[in-house]
Parts: C-alpha cells; structure tokens; sequence
C-alpha cells in the first residue's frame, strides 16, 4: 500500500484514538480532504522543483508507532544542552517521555499539545490560536494537521520571562523497520513577554525516519522570541519542518537554522506580519556532505508599515551534496517604510556538488527599502596562500576561512552555551579543532 492511501486509510482509526471536540474533528477532516486532494507534493510544483519526495516515500512506514523505546538520560545527554538548566519536552518515536522532560505550569506552560488540544481549561487558547496561522493549501501541512495531537505546547503570558531556555526534542530509536512522525508545537508568547527555544530531531538509528513537523509561533505586541533549530542527524532521517510565524506591534522574531545532516532536509519558514515596528530574522548555516539535500523555503510577508526583515543564509557544499534557497520578500501596497534585506551566500567544495538559488522581491509599496543578492563560488585561494605562507597548515586554513565565512550567522547566537556547541559541531562537520576559545 502506498503511504498516501495508508494515511487516508488510517485517519479514521486516529480520531476514534483521541479524544477531540467537534471543532477540532471539522478541523482535521477539511485538512485530510486537502491532503487527499492534492497529495504528497512534486517537482511539478514551483515550491518543490529542486527537491523530490519520491525516494523517500517508498519505505513502508510506521503511521503509529506500537510503544515507547525507552532510553536513559546519559544515551542522549549529548544532545541536550546540559551545561545549563533547562526545560524540557522530550519525545521518544513520537511519544512524551516523562522521565526525560521538565515542564511546568508555575507561571508559565510548557508542556503536552495533547493536554492543550484535549482539556477544557485550554480550550478558549486553542480555540484562538491552533491552526491560525498554519497554511491550509500546503498540503504536508494539512496532512500534520488532520493527525495532529502530539508535539510542544509553550504559553508565555502577558509580561513574563521565561526563566530558562526551552529544549525541544524528538528522538526516534529504531523500534519500527521506518516511522512517520508528525509533531504539532504551538507557542504563544504574550505581549512583553521574552522566550528561548531550541528545537532539535535526532534519529539513534539507521532506519529510516521522516519527520513531518509543524510549528505556529504568535509574538503578541513587543514580545522577543529566538528560536534555533539544530538539525544534525543521522544519513537516514527526513525532515519537512514547517513553521509559521505571527507578529503584532514591535515584536522581535528570530529563528536561527543549523542545517549540518539528514539525508533529506526541507525548511518551509513563513513570516506574518500585524503590526507596526516590528523586526523579523531569518538566519541559516548549512554544511553538508556526501549526498545530503537541504532546502530552504521563506517567505517574509509585509503587511504593515515601518517594519523589518533579515535573512541571511550560508552554505558549505561538499561531495555529490544539494543545496536550495529560495527566498521570497512580499511587500504589500500598505506597508510603507520597509526595510527588508535577503542574502544568500554559498561555497561550492566540489565539482560535483550543487546549489540552486532563487532570491525574490515582490514589491507593490513606493517607498521601500529593500535589497536580495546571492553568491555562489569557491575559496579565495589568495586568502589560502596567505594563511599557508604563515605556516597554517592547508587543512586548518580551509577550515578557518569556512568558519569566518559563517561566522556573522553564529554571532547572533544569544545563548553563549549554544553557541559554543554550533561551533563545536561546525569544527567537526569542517574535521578540525579550532585553536582559540569561543
């Protein structure tokens, strides 16, 4: 059976599994119809050109997985930023894993999407929030959301600051021969108020995974929200992550994307905005090798005046590896006083290895400010000469001229202990060790 018709097939069995009200039940089933619809997308489709499913979904993949595999903590302690205290939503094969999590409700939620979808107390939140913002075409997104129920729930009233950072994390054990997963993350952030989350999925095993993922993020007027995706897992992980951002007056949204392994990797990041002052970031380094595949979809849509963008996104290619940017800066009629910037820039370390990149600017407001641009080449060799000519040895200036190439991205890092281990992966993923403190 293909997956598509096991999905279609399945989604009845799901719903008699979870306890929703009637809304949510209209909500998944408008969503499954979209996703019958229109089906796992293609290169036919302008958004996917450079990036085909077909592969992947040949493997006989696991819709629910059977139970937890259970794992210690000093497993997976390396994936955790445990120098530091944190909170922590841990799943295992889509599973909540209490013993390796710490939520809380004392003055703040994190915790269960499943709690939220299914407790009256939450209702009135999920009412106004769930599937807002998520697209309703897109149909990996409606297939996330007609099977929604699992996945990170984060509230952050009006005026309060998370205490510590957030982890996120979604492990898959190879206890099914290939599992789907589809992790649904809701985050409100209220007005004033001031979060960290770090987002991470690791496969422990060779069998293949593929991890449709969707998140909304609401930043209510003048909240700062920073979110890093870390996104360095095994050669048989997939990952579709889908996030959709909603801004109000001067909030500040940043979302940092580290994209160092998987087999396949599709990043669909879309910005809203609705307010006025606003700032939002878009930042993204990608080192990856052999035959790996990273793509990255954005779209900044601006609606308001006097409001901001960033993007800048790098990338290191090596092997028979493929990279994609495609970057899109909306501009509507209205929002006068824009300042929207788009960078991609990309170094090819191999013949072989390729980047397809398409920056766009739509614009239909008069006084704007707004620029895109794209670069795609090899290392200076004169820079090269010159480290050598000091006596670095070949290998370690390579590595030095590729990290100072990422290094605006990693500058932007807020959480000194993360940015500490991006670095460290960096360093590993380029097979040097960097002689100074970072």
């Amino acid at each position: 059976m293909e997956l598509k018709e096991k999905l279609l097939s399945s989604f009845m069995a799901f719903e008699e599994r979870v306890d929703v009200h009637s809304e949510l039940h209209d909500v998944r089933t408008s969503a499954i119809k979209n996703f019958e619809n229109k089906g796992f997308p293609t290169k036919k489709d302008e958004a996917w050109k450079y990036t085909s499913l077909n592969a992947i979904l040949k493997n006989d993949f696991t819709v629910f997985p059977k139970k937890e595999n259970a794992i210690e903590f000093n497993q997976v302690k390396k994936y955790f930023l445990h120098e530091i205290d944190t909170y922590k939503v841990v799943f295992i094969d889509g599973i909540f894993s209490s013993h390796l999590s710490s939520t809380t409700h004392d003055g703040i939620d994190v915790c269960l999407m499943s709690s939220a979808l299914n407790k009256p107390k939450y209702k009135m939140i999920i009412d106004t929030f769930f599937n807002k913002i998520a697209s309703k075409d897109e149909s990996l997104t409606s297939l996330n959301t007609a099977f929604a129920n699992e996945g990170a729930y984060i509230h952050i009233p009006k005026s309060k600051v998370a205490d510590k950072p957030i982890e996120i994390m979604y492990f898959s054990t190879g206890n099914e021969a290939a599992l789907l997963v589809q992790p649904r993350n809701l985050v409100i952030v209220g007005e004033n108020s001031h979060v960290q989350i770090i987002e991470r999925h690791q496969s422990l095993t060779e069998n293949p995974v593929l991890t449709n993922s969707v998140t909304e993020i609401f930043a209510q007027k003048r909240a700062i929200v920073d979110y890093y995706k870390i996104q360095n897992d095994a050669l048989e992980a997939n990952l579709i992550d889908n996030t959709f951002v909603s801004q109000q007056k001067e909030s500040h949204v940043s979302v940092h994307t580290f994209s160092f392994g998987g087999n396949l990797t599709r990043n669909n990041l879309n910005f809203y905005h609705f307010g006025e002052r606003l700032t939002s970031t878009l930042n993204g380094i990608t080192i990856i090798g052999e035959k790996q595949h990273v793509d990255h979809y954005t779209l900044v849509k601006h609606s308001t005046p006097n409001c901001e963008s960033f993007q800048d996104y790098k990338g290191i290619y090596s092997d028979r590896s493929t990279g994609v940017f495609n970057g899109k800066v909306y501009v509507e009629k209205d929002a006068q006083k824009t300042n929207a910037f788009q960078k991609s820039n990309n170094i090819l370390l191999s013949d072989k290895a390729t980047i397809n990149a398409k920056p766009q600017l739509e614009i239909f407001a008069d006084d704007v400010k707004c620029s895109h641009g794209c670069t795609v080449g090899q290392l200076d060799e004169t820079a090269m000469f010159y480290m050598q000519a000091r006596g670095i040895p070949k290998k370690e200036a390579k590595a030095l001229l590729m990290y100072a190439f990422s290094n605006a991205v990693i500058e932007n890092i807020k959480i000194p202990e993360l940015k500490k281990r991006i670095t460290t992966i960096i360093a590993n993923k380029l097979g040097v060790k960097l002689g100074f403190d970072l």
